[in-house]
């Protein structure tokens, strides 16, 4: 960015408080905001009218009111399809840390150096191949996750706004559901892949968690509004959910303790938001915010705008 455009940074690694942020965009043309800077309508109301372009540095978004930006005339983009890979890389291990009670036999090590001994029952966890897995949202992210699961020998199985192409299915041999409720009755494991929309807030509540399978399990490396944390800690409590295992969580004022406690008995995995968190990922992350303001500086369409739902709903009827 340095070497293309005149850039001024934020050297600390953390949210600048409204007001500097306001102060730093002054005589700017665009905003590269992270999924930790809070641009709702009241600071979108408040950018320099200079600023045009909101160059979002992650694939989530929901920390920009886009209504709000797309009425003041801003363009937002976002950087999709880099992280692909790795967040479905997460998923997996996820998938399979839990069953095989990863964490909990690591820990067994490196607490005082020591190990009990190989014992026929000692550690049992479950056995992944044969399961059936039902994603949630088979989009990119999906279909890499159910490619991954297949060859661990899930059965997938898989719910989505629109259908996947046959050929795509018959590769996956992946069964379509056009119900989610139905979907989850049927499958052990269900693996969250959809954006956090208005539609898709709690997607899994408690009604839902309730319809799932006796000792099934759900993995979250999506977005947490997508669960209803507290329902899914009453179902693990009561022992009708085997467990979770989640890298995104609610952390508004400190993580659940309830949740905390689940996961100090080994009954969720918490991972601290690293679905992205590779070198390769930041830098590709980097590198299209950088297309996205040269497509924009240059009066061209960002080719990763992100525009208000409704909007997004027109252009596709």
């Amino acid at each position: 960015m340095a070497t293309l455009f005149e850039a001024r940074f934020n050297e600390t690694d953390s949210p600048m408080p409204p007001d500097a942020l306001v102060a730093a965009l002054a005589g700017k043309d665009v905003l590269v905001s992270s999924i930790t800077d809070r641009i709702d309508a009241d600071l979108i109301g408040r950018l320099p009218a200079e600023v045009k372009l909101i160059a979002q540095f992650g694939n989530g978004f929901d920390n920009i009111d886009i209504d709000a930006a797309y009425a003041a005339g801003k363009i937002v983009t976002n950087t999709p399809s880099v992280l692909t890979e790795d967040t479905a890389d997460m998923a997996m291990m996820l998938m399979l840390a839990l069953p095989r009670r990863l964490v909990e036999g690591a820990q067994v090590l490196v607490q005082d150096g020591s190990w009990p001994g190989w014992s026929p029952t000692w550690m049992l966890g479950r056995r992944l191949r044969g399961k059936a897995l039902g994603i949630v949202g088979m989009g990119r992210i999906g279909t890499a996750v159910a490619i991954r699961a297949k060859t661990f020998g899930l059965n997938i199985h898989y719910f989505s706004r629109s259908r996947r192409p046959p050929a795509i299915e018959d590769i996956l041999e992946a069964t379509y559901w056009p119900s989610l409720d139905e979907m989850l009755t049927e499958v052990d494991i269900v693996s969250l892949h959809t954006p956090h929309t208005r539609e898709t807030f709690h997607l899994l509540g408690a009604d839902r968690l309730q319809r799932m399978r006796q000792d099934a399990f759900v993995v979250n490396v999506s977005r947490p509004e997508l669960l209803d944390e507290a329902a899914l800690v009453h179902e693990i409590e009561t022992g009708h959910l085997s467990g979770a295992a989640l890298d995104v969580v609610e952390n508004h004022g400190g993580i659940n303790p309830r949740l905390l406690t689940l996961a100090r008995a080994n009954k969720v995995v918490l991972t601290a938001h690293m679905a992205s968190a590779t070198l390769e990922s930041r830098v590709e992350m980097g590198e299209t915010v950088i297309v996205n303001i040269r497509a924009f500086v240059d009066g061209h369409q960002p080719p990763h705008r992100v525009l208000p739902e409704g909007r997004l709903r027109a252009r596709a009827g």
